[in-house]
C-alpha cells in the first residue's frame, strides 16, 4: 500500500512536515515553468545572457530541496514521539528527484548555450517532438496527480513510461551509434542523441515521483510488474 495517502492530511495540518510537503510541491512548480521555459529557448535560440540567467534558477531549486530537508529533520527531532518516519522519508525521496529534474534540464540548457543551432524538434525527428510532447504533458499530469492524490493518474503514467518515453529514446540513441541514424552534421546528430537522453532522464525522475502514489515506500521510483 502506498504511504502517499496519509499526506492528505497534510493539506490541513500546520506542522513544519506540512509546510516542508507545500514547499516540496512549489519546488516542483517551479522546475516545471524552468524546464518549459529551458525547451522554448531550445527552439528558439535565445542570447547567452537570457540562457544563463535561467540556468542560475537551478539555485532556487536547490533552496527547495535543502529547506524541505531541513523542516523534515527538524519536525522529528521536536516530535520524538512521531512514528510516522515514512512520510518524511518519501517527502525527501520526492525533492531528490526534483532537483535531479533540475540538474537535466540544465543540461538541455548547456546544449542550447554550446550548440549554434535552434533545435526545433518536429523538424528534424518525429520521434523527437513525441517524446518532447510527452514530457511537457507528463510534467503537468504528474503536477496533478500529487496535488489530487490520484492514484490513477499515477499508475497511467508509471505504465506508459516504458512505451511512450524509455523505448523511443534508446532507440533514437541506438540507431545513432549504430550509424542507422543520422542527422546531416556530426554535431547535429550528437545534439539530438543528447537531448533524447536528457529528456528519458527527466521522464524517469518524474516517473518516480509518480511511484510514492501507488507503491509501497521500499518500491518507489520502481515500475512493479502488474498481476
Amino acid at each position: 500500500m502506498s504511504v502517499f495517502k496519509d499526506f492528505i492530511n497534510l493539506w490541513r495540518a500546520d506542522d513544519l512536515l506540512s509546510q516542508a510537503w507545500k514547499d516540496s510541491y512549489e519546488m516542483m512548480n517551479l522546475s516545471r515553468e524552468i524546464f518549459v521555459q529551458a525547451l522554448k529557448m531550445l527552439r528558439e535560440r535565445s542570447n547567452i545572457a537570457t540562457l544563463k540567467a535561467l540556468k542560475k534558477r537551478d539555485k532556487e531549486i536547490n533552496k527547495y530541496q535543502q529547506t524541505v530537508r531541513r523542516k523534515v529533520m527538524t519536525h522529528y527531532a521536536v516530535n520524538r514521539g512521531d512514528t510516522d518516519l515514512e512520510s518524511g522519508m518519501v517527502l525527501v525521496n520526492i525533492v531528490v528527484d526534483i532537483e535531479r529534474v533540475g540538474d537535466y534540464t540544465k543540461n538541455i540548457l548547456d546544449l542550447a548555450l554550446n550548440y549554434p543551432e535552434a533545435i526545433i524538434s518536429e523538424e528534424l525527428s518525429e520521434d523527437l517532438h513525441l517524446i518532447e510532447s510527452e514530457m511537457v504533458s507528463r510534467f503537468d499530469k504528474t503536477l496533478e496527480a500529487i496535488h489530487t492524490q490520484d492514484a490513477e493518474v499515477a499508475q497511467a503514467l508509471i505504465s506508459s513510461y516504458r512505451e511512450q518515453v524509455n523505448s523511443i529514446s534508446d532507440e533514437i540513441v541506438n540507431s545513432i551509434l549504430t550509424g542507422e541514424l543520422a542527422f546531416g552534421s556530426e554535431s547535429r546528430t550528437a545534439a539530438v542523441a543528447l537531448y533524447a537522453r536528457y529528456l528519458k532522464r527527466i521522464g524517469a525522475h518524474l516517473k518516480n515521483i509518480t511511484t510514492t502514489l501507488v507503491n509501497p515506500f521500499d518500491a518507489i521510483g520502481y515500475i512493479r510488474d502488474q498481476d
